[in-house]
């Protein structure tokens, strides 16, 4: 789909692509939303420009993501997807100024595109170009990222105060720490992508700085230059997060050791002291003629006695110790 947007922020879906349509004069942003090979032609022929397929999107050498060819500059950015979901990804857009135009090439719906789109007509006339909306796009791709990290990190203060906090009247099931490994890993991935994100903004942005449009646009260039700082200081922060999440996660597996090493515990101090009466009652069990006790009227209960001594001695030994 083809959606073209005017300088005064009309959007149109061009349908027509026949040999003969053209764009209106007046349309600045071209978006094209998962294209398909005719509608590639048909802008390849209209812009004379080399539209990038999909694989090409895909391609990781900075060579192939930030050049300038045939006086157009194309860029490509990797991008937060499905954030609110349990599988967050990574979408690669391809941003392209052919002269006053803005071309952007995607195959999803970051939300990022979506909350731009509703303030464009909020934009004045003098941004209302090319490379001064893709100024204005990116900045509103940086907000959304933060957006995302600050929820991110929320809930990772919150998981951080199940795993350490302590319920008084409600016992954790066995298996709770385990649970509580799955969130931090769906944490990790989420942090990992926003810093692959944020990567992959910095250099675009870096690239997107020295093009002749921006040098001569200085509102934008000043915009480009704040969007850059935010992108650094959120780059440090998600840094910190996957520190604090790394921490987390160490903790949780101590946590775990910890349990498993008090059930151990538990175990060996029960075996401990229940070996005496087990000795008491081997004793008394073996099948010798000559044992006085067994003549005696109260052999029986004087032997339960003695294995309940046996028993209660280690336990209060163990308790003045501290080892219980």
């Amino acid at each position: 789909m083809i959606t073209a947007y005017c300088s005064n922020c009309k959007s149109v879906e061009i349908r027509d692509l026949s040999p003969a349509a053209s764009f209106p004069e007046d349309v600045v942003w071209i978006d094209m939303v998962e294209p398909s090979r005719e509608e590639e032609l048909y802008v390849e022929k209209v812009l004379g420009i080399e539209v990038p397929t999909r694989d090409d999107l895909k391609d990781i050498e900075p060579s192939a993501r930030l050049y300038v060819e045939n006086h157009a500059v194309f860029m490509t950015a990797s991008l937060v997807w499905k954030a609110d979901t349990d599988a967050p990804t990574l979408t690669d857009v391809a941003f392209i100024l052919a002269g006053n135009r803005l071309i952007t090439i995607r195959y999803a719906h970051p939300k990022s595109f979506a909350l731009f789109i509703a303030a464009l007509h909020r934009l004045p006339e003098n941004w209302r170009s090319g490379a001064a909306l893709l100024a204005k796009l990116l900045e509103t791709i940086v907000d959304r990222t933060a957006e995302i990290l600050e929820t991110s990190v929320s809930r990772i203060d919150i998981l951080s105060t199940h795993v350490f906090g302590r319920a008084k009247k409600v016992r954790r099931p066995s298996n709770y720490l385990e649970q509580k490994l799955r969130d931090i890993a769906g944490h990790h991935r989420m942090i990992s992508k926003l810093r692959d994100s944020l990567g992959s903004l910095s250099r675009l942005l870096t690239f997107f700085h020295t093009i002749p449009a921006i040098q001569q646009d200085h509102e934008a260039k000043e915009l480009c230059r704040s969007v850059s700082r935010d992108i650094q200081s959120l780059s440090e922060h998600a840094s910190f997060v996957a520190a604090n999440i790394t921490f987390l996660l160490d903790a949780s597996l101590g946590l775990i050791n910890i349990e498993q090493n008090s059930i151990i515990k538990i175990f060996s101090i029960a075996s401990v002291v229940f070996l005496p009466p087990t000795l008491v009652a081997s004793i008394y069990g073996m099948n010798f003629q000559v044992m006085p006790e067994l003549a005696w009227a109260a052999g029986y209960p004087y032997s339960l006695a003695l294995m309940v001594i046996s028993a209660v001695i280690p336990f209060f030994f163990f308790r003045w110790k501290g080892w219980l």
